[in-house]
């Protein structure tokens, strides 16, 4: 059985997004599902709009989400004497043809297929000519002589067989009068020469499919299997875009998605297993298979995508939850918070975030200095009444002899106190809150005061009394 080797080939002339995220995602699991090989391939043949950041960016993602490649990356923009020796050969075998006509020849052309209801396509005006390039001649493309007539036909793991008609696919460019080789063109030379056997992407590559697959022909190779998937839609069931919300991996990162999350959330836009929703790596890897890939496009749900992220914070350990706490909180400009101090705070907050900056958003009144504590203004209004303040002052001598200060110990101080004065519970709670945290919400209040410690909670209450 031949060993599947499969690639991403992303170009970095913008951020990495979630659609290729996707496809990415789908050629590492059918590699490594299989035992097989999956390389990473950057298609920066564009000089005037790759960048090396795009490229960074797209590296970081594929690193954020654990998608490790086999082998040396692959630049495209280091290769074209090697794609140039393939297009040398096709015009040595008769399978591509040198063409003088212009830019503007060419778009005549196209213009005059159009006002017959014919498909706007070059003529093939120099297919014959027998062209050379010579000193001083006029700059010339190379063109594929493609086969004037029958179809060719794509068959593929998701859409099954697709046909197109031969006499709509015009002598297509192989190189440019720059030199440089085209999409297409590079591509087959790369895939074939990585030995790459299954080729999954988005179904917007479809229409450059069978021009490969003619290039193939033309120079004897085999053809790699191909898949096309849908593209993935947003919530008003068109074409996924900025409007919708965050699109780039990184950006998801800086949102606070876990990895898991977008991985799991990202192979179920356009693939399934049954009924199961929430899959570990593991899991995904040993259940993939494109015979699972859907034709049907997928809808992204931001909302799903957050219930993931809950999902995987709830179950990530409470070490690794305070190492991202810590460097979110430095993100929120609050850096330098004790690994050990964090590791106590994430237990509390883990039930309540959906993010990770919705986690360091909570835990800033954990970490934040206690004289730069903020009060909401509305809430001391509401709650430091005479009457509050004067049993925060009364609690506030009390829990300065709480031992040990911990969570049994101060809910037994606090009911003593209720018991002795016939106060209610919730005349005390939302001052207490108040007063320690600066907002009406926070976890449990004596697991607060508990992770907090005696000399936060004093010298808060002191500064709220004299609010």
């Amino acid at each position: 059985m031949t060993t599947i080797v499969t690639r991403f080939a992303p170009s970095p002339t913008g951020h990495l997004h979630i659609g290729g995220a996707r496809t990415a995602i789908f050629n590492w699991l059918l590699a490594r599902a299989t035992g097989g090989s999956f390389f990473l391939r950057i298609e920066d043949t564009d000089q005037a709009r790759s960048t090396e950041e795009n490229t960074r960016g797209i590296l970081d993602s594929m690193a954020w989400l654990g998608l490790s490649h086999d082998g040396e990356i692959v630049y495209q923009s280091r290769r074209f004497d090697l794609y140039n020796q393939y297009i040398d050969k096709l015009l040595a075998s008769g399978h591509a043809y040198y063409c003088s006509c212009t830019p503007d020849e060419v778009e005549a052309m196209r213009a005059q297929a159009r006002a017959r209801g014919a498909k706007p396509k070059y003529s093939g005006r120099c297919r014959e000519k027998g062209l050379a390039p010579a000193p001083g001649g006029p700059d010339m493309v190379v063109r594929l002589k493609a086969p004037l007539s029958g179809s060719t036909v794509v068959r593929d793991l998701v859409k099954g067989d697709v046909a197109f008609d031969n006499a709509e696919l015009d002598d297509m460019v192989l190189r440019r009068t720059d030199g440089s080789p085209t999409y297409n063109m590079a591509v087959v030379v790369d895939d074939s020469c990585m030995g790459v056997t299954h080729i999954i992407r988005g179904d917007d590559h479809l229409n450059n499919t069978p021009r490969q697959i003619l290039i193939y022909q033309a120079l004897g190779l085999p053809l790699p299997v191909f898949g096309h998937v849908p593209m993935i839609l947003g919530p008003d069931k068109k074409k996924l875009s900025k409007r919708h919300g965050a699109t780039s991996v990184m950006e998801y990162e800086r949102e606070g998605f876990l990895p898991e999350a977008m991985l799991n959330g990202l192979v179920r836009l356009g693939w399934s297993h049954g009924d199961q929703e929430i899959f570990s790596r593991e899991e995904l890897v040993r259940a993939f298979s494109t015979d699972n890939l859907g034709s049907s496009a997928a809808v992204f749900d931001r909302d799903k995508l957050l219930w993931l992220n809950a999902h995987y914070i709830k179950e990530t350990p409470d070490a690794a939850l305070a190492a991202m706490l810590g460097d979110f909180l430095g993100r929120l400009g609050h850096p330098g918070a004790d690994a050990a101090y964090l590791a106590r705070i994430v237990p509390l907050l883990k039930p309540r975030a959906q993010t990770m900056v919705e986690m360091a958003e909570k835990a800033v009144f954990f970490v934040i200095a206690d004289g730069e504590l903020a009060h909401d203004q509305k809430a001391v209004e509401k709650f430091f009444t005479s009457e509050a303040k004067g049993h925060l002052a009364a609690l506030w001598e009390l829990f300065k002899t709480v031992s040990p200060f911990d969570q049994p110990s101060l809910e037994t101080a606090v009911q003593g106190y209720l018991d002795a004065t016939g106060v209610k519970f919730k005349l005390l709670a939302q001052p207490i809150r108040v007063a320690i945290t600066g907002t009406t919400a926070s976890p449990g209040l004596f697991e607060t005061m508990d992770v907090l410690g005696r000399e936060r909670v004093l010298a808060r209450m002191e500064r709220a009394l004299a609010l």
